[in-house]
């Protein structure tokens, strides 16, 4: 499964950090949509809107979206089996609603909840910050 995913946002980054460490058979490909030969090996992603939803690749060439690829994701390296849930009809539409919202807003969200955060080369990071002791 390929997975394109902005590595700029604190947070998206952080989750396929995550989901890569989980990944112990490999089967998790990771695609930053702002890397710069992003179009020539992807030229039917749109980045625009990959950009504004996340957008997942199966091994048959399905694409997929939104918590979709989150949920597969998981689903492929064996963890949250919980996020079953959030496909079930009646949540899946509000889950969709609410991850439509983030994923609009994820930039300013991260900031909100990690603020620590520092995006340089299309890749991020938490700052450690030590604190002076007085």
């Amino acid at each position: 499964m390929i997975i394109f995913y902005d590595a700029q946002c604190p947070l998206c980054n952080t989750e396929m950090l995550h989901l890569k460490k989980a990944d112990r058979h490999q089967q998790l490909i990771l695609e930053d949509l702002n890397a710069a030969d992003f179009y020539c090996r992807f030229p039917h992603i749109n980045k625009d809107k990959a950009m504004n939803l996340l957008h997942g690749q199966m091994a048959s060439g399905e694409l997929i979206y939104g918590l979709d690829v989150t949920y597969h994701a998981w689903k492929t390296v064996g963890k949250h089996r919980w996020l079953l849930i959030l496909r079930l009809p009646v949540i899946k539409f509000f889950a969709d609603m609410g991850y439509t919202f983030f994923a609009r807003h994820r930039q300013f969200i991260s900031k909100l909840l990690m603020p620590s955060s520092a995006c340089t080369n299309n890749q991020c990071s938490v700052n450690r910050r030590k604190e002076k002791r007085r």
